[in-house]
């Protein structure tokens, strides 16, 4: 079966990083691919699978030297199998430890990131609220008021990943006193948290999101990041993180282009394969193309993050365009399926459903659009 690779952008990478990659492709297909049905039906997140996970070593890559390339091909052969564990390892990984990595102290860093780096604490973030969504920079609602030694939280927090089990929750707040956004983190049993899981998803399953509410809850002043000052600070996450969704979407569309690929080709209908109706093929040859162009607008956006000149709109451009083709290349693989294509046997259903949450988080396609219209025009159009 021809991969969705098609312009071999993986030879990119050096030996040493591609044994890495091939490494997690071997653990997904092996440990990953027969359970992710089952979890994903039963939405119950795979535990088990951590330590083996950990066994991979490749949880805080980004923070011990290794190139934006690599980090993106191993997102991306997360979610060619299983958007869920992708999901999950990019809160943990991206959003919670790259939080700790940039914006913690040199105490907090040598205190959280060694057990995160070894998967025996697990890490979630914070930002989005029940009535904040694309508006978060200037609506957030939870405040933090310092205490004595300590600092207080009341507020609440929707649609968090990993919320129900993690150790350590990145919680963003707005200060009472300045009115600026900092950064806190909640350890797990901290009085006054408390993470209830969302029932009821059509995407992402396996993914325990949770809402969060905070009422009263003391977090010392040595658990406050000393980087995030403001709400640009958190930008700066963000902007990291939007470019590993950008991936993620990659992965989605190319496991969804390999399955119906694979369908095509023994589904037989009129006397012979499927995949030899033109149709068929140019149908394929759509998701293919939507794969190639993305894959190489991601590669080059590794390029740029490693020479340290990507801007926000570069992210953006990537998250926007990406989850974009994504949600089309999706489409087209249910359709080569027809029928089968709803139903998770075939290994498309999860696909098309897990795209729509990937299509939303981390900043619409809309804010994404916003972000970079006023780069290119020097005008904001925000609202």
């Amino acid at each position: 079966m021809h991969t969705g690779d098609f312009y071999d952008y993986f030879d990119l990478l050096e030996d040493d990083e591609k044994k890495i990659v091939l490494r997690v492709r071997e653990f997904m297909n092996q440990e990953v691919a027969p359970i992710a049905d089952e979890a994903w039906t039963t939405a119950r997140f795979p535990h088990q699978l951590i330590p083996k996970l950990a066994e991979l070593d490749i949880a805080g890559l980004p923070y011990r030297g290794a190139r934006s390339l690599l980090t993106g091909f191993v997102v991306l052969e997360m979610n060619r199998v299983d958007p869920s564990m992708g999901t999950f390892f990019g809160v943990h990984n991206g959003l919670a430890m790259g939080s700790i990595a940039r914006l913690g102290s040199d105490e907090q860093q040598e205190r959280w990131l060694p057990p995160m780096s070894d998967l025996t604490k697990i890490g979630a973030f914070a930002l989005t609220e029940p009535k904040g969504g694309s508006d978060v920079a200037a609506g957030l609602r939870t405040t933090a008021r310092r205490d004595g030694d300590s600092w207080v939280l009341n507020g609440a927090k929707r649609w968090i990943g990993n919320a129900t089990f993690a150790d350590l929750i990145v919680v963003w707040a707005k200060e009472e006193t300045d009115g600026q956004v900092k950064g806190f983190v909640v350890e797990k049993g901290t009085p006054g948290f408390t993470a209830t899981r969302i029932e009821n998803k059509i995407a992402l399953r396996t993914v325990q999101n949770a809402d969060i509410t905070l009422t009263g809850c003391r977090v010392p002043d040595a658990n406050r990041l000393p980087g995030a000052r403001t709400f640009r600070d958190t930008a700066a996450i963000l902007r990291q993180t939007r470019g590993g969704v950008a991936w993620q979407a990659v992965g989605c569309m190319m496991g969804a282009y390999e399955r119906a690929l694979s369908y095509a080709k023994e589904r037989e209908q009129f006397g012979r394969p499927v995949a030899g109706f033109q149709l068929v093929q140019d149908l394929l040859v759509r998701m293919l193309g939507n794969v190639t162009c993305s894959l190489g607008m991601v590669v080059r956006l590794a390029q740029l993050q490693d020479q340290g000149v990507y801007k926000d709109e570069h992210s953006a451009m990537a998250k926007a365009f990406c989850t974009a083709r994504m949600r089309e290349a999706v489409g087209w693989g249910r359709e080569i399926m027809g029928g089968n294509g709803i139903v998770l046997d075939y290994g498309m259903g999860r696909f098309v459903a897990d795209s729509e949450a990937i299509y939303s988080y981390e900043g619409t396609r809309e804010i994404n659009t916003l972000i970079v219209g006023r780069a290119i025009t020097g005008l904001g159009a925000f609202v």
